[in-house]
C-alpha cells in the first residue's frame, strides 16, 4: 500500500490537478496496528527511503542566503537557453581534440573575438553558414582566420573569396614569408578574387582558373560578402553569383559558408537573404526547418522589407532604431540569431573586459579644411570646371549611340541581354550611357583628389578623342570599312567598389563591334569634337597649376610638419594619408617624401595596389613588409623584420589598405580627399581606432572641395542623378557600371556630422543594421560557465541577487524579473524572442523600464551588471534587507510583479491593435494571458539604490 501526502504537489510546493487525498479517522488498534507496521517496515528499509534533511535545510538556506549577482545571471541564462544546451553535442561545437586552442592565431585572439569564432563554428555546424558582421576596428580578419585554422585542422579545405586589393591581406597568413605572424600555425587556404569567378583562363595567384576543382571546398570564406548581394540571371553567361551558387557550393562536397561584411544590408533584405542563400545552397527550406518559426526564409524576409519600407516613409524625427526594432517580428530576430554574428565596439566596450586588452582611443573632434585648386586668378574654379564637365557628351564611350537607324536591329540582336527571367531587355545603349555617367563622375571624383590625378584623366581623355577621330578621317579618306570597340566590356571584370577606373588608354578589344560604315559619322564626329574643345580648354588651365601653386598640397605639407613637431602624444610622429586613387597618392610621394627625409630624417612609405611599394629606406621592401615598417608594434616588427633598424612615419596609401589592417601605431589620419561612400571614410579611420591601441588620443582629418556643404551635396546629387538614368543592376554581377552608390540615402546630416564627429558605421542611417541584435554572446557564457561549473538544474527558482543602481548605464532602481509562462503555445504575438520565458524591468515607482520585447537591452543589463561579481555585494544587500525586514515582507516586490505582468498583458494588447490595422495576420484575441497564474518567478535582479 503506497504512502501518499509526500509528492511536492500534495504538500504544495508546486501546482498540480490531483484530486485531494480523503483523510479517515480509523480507532480499531487491530488496522492502527497494521498502519503502523506498515510505516516502520518502509521507514526503516534504508533501500525505500533515504534522508534528506541536511539536503533540505540545504535547500532552504540556498533560498534564504544572499547570492552573488553573477550566479543569478547564470541561472537566468541556464533556464532562458536551457533548450540551446540540449541541442548542443559534439557535432555542433569546436572539438577541444582537434587542437585548435593550442593554435597561435588562437591564442592571438582577444575574448570577444574568441566568443564570435566559437559562435561562427556553433553557426556553420548547425546551419552551414554564418555573416560576421562586427563592426569596423574589431579585428574580422583574425576571426576568421581562427575560424579556417579549426577546420584546416580537422582536414578540410578551404578558399577564402576576396577582393583583389584585399587579396595581398589574406595572402600573406597562408605563405611561408617573415611578415607572416602566423607562419607556424601553417595555414594553407587557397585565394581567390571575386572576380576570378567570371574568368575561365589564366592564373589567379598561381593558381590556373581553368583547373580550379570549385566544387571541392568544405568551407568558403567570403570578405565583404555585400559584393553578392545581386542575384538577377542573366541570358548567354553565368555570373559570378550563379558560378559562386552552382559550380563551389552545390556541387561536389558540403560547403560551408563564412561571410564577412561590415555592411551586409543596404537598404533591401534582399541583400541579406541573397547572401544567406548561398549558405542554404538555394533552398531556403534547408534553413527554414532548422528555425524556431513556422514562416520560410522568403516569407520573413517579405515581411521585414515591408516594414522597413512603412518605417522609411516615418517622419525624420519618427525614423528612430527603436521605431523599426519595435516593428519588427521575431522570426526575422530568430533568423537574424541563428546565422549572424554583428557587434558595435560601444558593446564590446560595455560588455567585456577589456583591461588586458586596452581601450579604444579617444577620438578628437576631425578637422575639416576647404583648399581651393590653387591662389593663381588664372586657373578655373571649382565650380567652373564642374560646368565645362557638365557640356562634356563623352561621345567616345557612346558609339552605339550613332548607329544609323536602319542599321541598329543589327547591333541590338547582337548585344541586348535579356535580364531578369528574360522579362526584360537590357539595352547595350543603356549601358553605354551608365559608362558615361560613370567617366563623368570619375573626372569629378579626380578633381576632388588632386590636380594631378584630374590632369592626367585629362590627357588619356585627349589620347581616346585624338586617335577616335584620327580613325575616322582615314576611313573618309581610303573608305576602307573599319571597327571601333564599345568600351562596356572592359568594366565588367573591374569590382563594384573600385575607384581608378581604365580610361582606356589604348584599344580594347572588347566584343562588341561597330563597323565605322553602320554609324552616323558627322554626328559622331561632330561630338568628339566638341568634347576635344572642352578637354584641351580644361588642360590649358591645369598645366598651370604647378606643385608650388597647388594650394591643397602646399597645406598638407603644412599640417604634416606641424603634426611631426607637435605631436597628440608623445612621440607620435606617425601620419597615415589617404586618396582613393594611385595618381595622387604617387604625386604627393613624389612631392613630400624627399622634404620630410631632409628637413626631419623621417622616411616616406606609398602602397597602392596598382604598382610597387615605394619608400625612402635604402632597400625595397615588398606591401606588407612596408605596413609592418610604418606600424611596427602592431604588425611584431620585433618578429618579422628583426634586422631592420629603420620604421616609416609617413604612410600614402589607397583604400587597398583601408580594410584589414592593424595600424594603430599611428595616431593621425588624413583623407586627402572625401569618398563619396561614408562607409569608406569609417573604414579608413578602422585602421588607427582600434581596441588595444598605444595612442591616447587619434585625429581624423579630412579635406573637402573648396565649396559650401549644401553646393557640394548638390553637385553630388546632380552626378548622382545622371548615374541612375538607365538602370543597369539587373547585369547579374556587382562592378562599377552596376553599383549605385549608397550616396543616394547619405545627405547633409551624415556630411555634417563627418564634419563635427567620427561617426559609426551603425549610427550611419543609411539603411539597416543588423548590429548588436543577437543572443550569441550570452550563449557563449552560458557554455563556458557550464562547462567549468556543471549545469543547474538542481537550483531552486524565485531566487534573487542585489547590485547597485548604475543610472549612466542605464540601471535605476527597480527589479529586473525573469519568468517563464506556463502555457508553452502563448507567445504574446511572437514579439517575445525568448519565449516561454519573458525578462521585464520595472521601476519601484511602477514604471516599466523595459518591456518583454526589449530581449537584448535587458539581458544586456543584466550582463554588465552581475558577470564577474561573484560575491554578493554586502552594501547593497544590507539595504534591501532592511527594506523588506530581512526577507520576510517582499509585498513591494510582489505588487511590482503583478504589475510586471499587467504590463505584458497591455503590451500584448496594443500589439494586437496595430495587427488588425497592418497588412499581415491580426493577434487580436489570441493566445492571450490572464495574469499572474500563467507565470511562475524563475529569479528576479534587485537594482539596489
Amino acid at each position: 500500500m503506497p504512502l501518499h501526502g509526500f509528492t511536492a504537489v500534495d504538500l504544495g510546493y508546486q501546482q498540480g490537478d490531483a484530486v485531494s487525498n480523503i483523510v479517515n479517522r480509523v480507532d480499531e488498534k487491530v488496522f492502527t496496528s497494521t498502519y503502523l507496521q506498515l510505516f516502520d517496515q518502509i521507514w526503516n528499509d534504508p533501500t525505500k527511503l533515504e534522508d534528506v534533511t541536511n539536503a533540505i535545510c540545504d535547500h532552504i538556506a540556498s533560498v534564504y542566503q544572499e547570492n552573488s549577482p553573477e550566479r543569478i545571471y547564470f541561472l537566468m541564462l541556464y533556464n532562458i537557453f536551457n533548450d540551446f544546451l540540449n541541442d548542443i553535442d559534439e557535432d555542433v561545437l569546436p572539438n577541444d581534440r582537434t587542437g585548435y586552442q593550442d593554435t597561435l592565431v588562437w591564442n592571438k585572439l582577444f575574448n570577444f573575438q574568441r566568443d564570435a569564432a566559437i559562435g561562427i563554428i556553433n553557426k556553420l555546424e548547425t546551419f552551414n553558414g554564418c555573416i560576421l558582421a562586427d563592426s569596423v576596428g574589431l579585428g574580422k580578419t583574425f576571426t576568421a582566420l581562427a575560424v579556417v585554422k579549426y577546420y584546416e585542422l580537422r582536414n578540410r579545405s578551404v578558399l577564402v573569396l576576396c577582393p583583389k586589393k584585399l587579396a595581398d591581406n589574406w595572402l600573406n597568413y597562408n605563405r611561408n614569408l617573415t611578415t607572416n605572424i602566423f607562419s607556424e600555425d601553417r595555414f594553407n587556404y587557397d585565394v581567390l578574387c571575386h572576380t576570378d569567378l567570371s574568368r575561365t583562363s589564366g592564373e589567379s595567384f598561381g593558381i590556373p582558373l581553368n583547373r580550379v576543382n570549385w566544387g571541392n571546398y568544405d568551407l568558403v570564406v567570403i570578405d565583404e560578402s555585400h559584393n553578392f548581394r545581386n542575384n538577377d540571371a542573366v541570358k548567354d553567361r553565368e555570373t559570378r553569383y550563379q558560378k559562386l551558387m552552382n559550380q563551389v557550393v552545390r556541387q561536389g562536397v558540403k560547403t560551408k559558408v563564412l561571410m564577412l561584411s561590415a555592411t551586409p544590408v543596404n537598404n533591401r533584405f534582399n541583400d541579406l537573404r541573397n547572401q544567406l542563400a548561398l549558405a542554404y545552397e538555394g533552398d531556403s527550406e534547408n534553413l527554414s526547418k532548422k528555425l524556431r518559426t513556422g514562416r520560410s526564409v522568403e516569407e520573413i524576409f517579405r515581411n521585414a522589407q515591408a516594414t522597413f519600407n512603412q518605417w522609411s516613409k516615418l517622419a525624420p524625427e519618427d525614423r528612430t532604431a527603436k521605431a523599426i526594432l519595435d516593428s519588427l517580428d521575431f522570426d526575422f530576430f530568430e533568423l537574424l540569431d541563428s546565422v549572424t554574428i554583428a557587434r558595435s565596439r560601444k558593446h564590446i566596450q560595455t560588455f567585456y573586459d577589456t583591461s588586458d586588452i586596452g581601450q579604444f582611443p579617444e577620438r578628437r573632434k576631425p578637422l575639416s579644411f576647404h583648399s581651393p585648386l590653387t591662389g593663381r586668378t588664372d586657373v578655373m574654379s571649382f565650380n567652373e570646371i564642374f560646368e565645362q564637365l557638365s557640356l562634356l557628351k563623352l561621345a567616345v564611350y557612346a558609339p552605339i549611340s550613332y548607329i544609323l537607324p536602319s542599321r541598329l536591329k543589327k547591333y541590338e540582336d547582337l548585344y541586348d541581354t535579356l535580364v531578369d527571367g528574360g522579362r526584360r531587355r537590357l539595352k547595350q545603349v543603356d549601358r553605354e550611357q551608365s559608362l558615361q555617367s560613370l567617366m563623368t563622375t570619375n573626372l569629378l571624383k579626380r578633381l576632388e583628389s588632386s590636380v594631378e590625378a584630374f590632369r592626367l584623366t585629362l590627357t588619356s581623355l585627349q589620347g581616346n578623342h585624338t586617335r577616335t577621330l584620327n580613325k575616322i578621317d582615314l576611313f573618309k579618306a581610303v573608305g576602307v570599312a573599319d571597327s571601333v570597340s564599345d568600351w562596356t566590356d572592359s568594366m565588367v571584370n573591374l569590382e563594384a567598389e573600385e575607384d581608378d577606373i581604365p580610361l582606356g588608354d589604348s584599344e580594347i578589344g572588347g566584343k562588341v563591334k561597330i563597323n565605322l560604315a553602320d554609324m552616323d559619322l558627322p554626328s559622331w564626329e561632330h561630338d568628339l569634337k566638341v568634347d576635344l574643345e572642352v578637354i584641351n580648354a580644361l588642360l590649358t588651365s591645369m598645366a598651370k597649376v604647378t606643385p608650388k601653386d597647388d594650394s591643397k598640397l602646399q597645406h598638407l605639407k603644412g599640417l604634416i610638419l606641424n603634426k611631426i613637431q607637435n605631436p597628440i602624444n608623445d612621440g607620435n610622429k606617425k601620419v597615415l594619408i589617404f586618396t582613393a586613387f594611385a595618381d595622387t597618392a604617387s604625386y604627393l610621394y613624389n612631392n613630400l617624401a624627399a622634404t620630410i627625409l631632409a628637413t626631419h630624417g623621417l622616411h616616406t612609405g606609398k602602397v597602392t595596389g596598382k604598382d610597387a611599394p615605394k619608400s625612402t629606406l635604402k632597400k625595397n621592401y615588398d606591401f606588407q613588409s612596408l605596413l609592418t615598417l610604418f606600424s611596427p608594434r602592431a604588425k611584431e616588427k620585433a618578429q618579422v623584420l628583426p634586422r631592420e633598424p629603420e620604421e616609416l612615419d609617413l604612410l600614402i596609401g589607397t583604400d587597398c589598405i583601408s580594410e584589414g589592417q592593424n595600424l594603430q601605431d599611428c595616431d593621425y589620419l588624413i583623407n586627402y580627399d572625401i569618398h563619396w561612400n561614408p562607409v569608406r571614410i569609417i573604414q579608413r579611420f578602422g585602421r588607427i581606432d582600434r581596441i588595444g591601441s598605444i595612442n591616447k588620443t587619434i585625429q581624423l582629418v579630412n579635406y573637402w572641395p573648396d565649396i559650401s556643404l549644401d553646393e557640394y551635396i548638390n553637385l553630388k546629387e546632380r552626378v548622382e542623378n545622371r548615374m541612375v538614368i538607365a538602370d543597369v543592376t539587373a547585369t547579374g554581377d556587382d562592378n562599377v557600371l552596376t553599383a549605385k552608390s549608397s550616396e543616394i540615402s547619405y545627405r547633409k546630416e551624415q556630411l555634417r556630422r563627418l564634419q563635427e564627429e567620427v561617426i559609426e558605421l551603425e549610427d550611419l542611417k543609411t539603411g539597416v543594421s543588423i548590429t548588436d541584435l543577437g543572443l550569441n554572446d550570452f550563449r557563449m557564457d552560458l557554455l563556458n560557465y557550464v562547462k567549468t561549473n556543471g549545469d543547474l538544474a538542481s537550483v531552486p527558482g524565485g531566487m534573487h541577487a542585489v547590485v547597485p543602481a548604475r543610472p549612466t548605464m542605464g540601471l535605476h532602481p527597480g527589479i529586473i524579473f525573469t519568468l517563464r509562462n506556463r502555457n508553452h503555445a502563448i507567445n504574446i504575438n511572437q514579439h517575445n524572442r525568448l519565449h516561454p520565458y519573458y525578462l521585464i524591468y520595472i521601476a519601484q515607482d511602477g514604471e516599466i523600464l523595459s518591456n518583454h520585447t526589449e530581449v537584448k537591452k535587458l539581458l544586456d543589463l543584466v550582463r554588465s551588471s552581475c558577470k564577474g561579481q561573484d560575491e554578493p555585494i554586502a552594501q547593497v544587500c544590507r539595504l534591501f534587507n532592511q527594506q523588506t525586514d530581512e526577507g520576510r515582507n517582499m509585498k513591494a516586490c510582489s505588487d511590482l510583479l503583478s504589475t510586471a505582468i499587467r504590463s505584458m498583458i497591455d503590451v500584448k494588447e496594443e500589439k494586437d491593435l496595430d495587427s488588425l490595422f497592418s497588412g499581415g495576420k491580426t493577434t487580436a484575441l489570441v493566445n492571450t494571458i490572464a495574469g499572474l497564474d500563467d507565470f511562475e518567478l524563475v529569479a528576479f535582479l534587485v537594482v539596489q539604490k
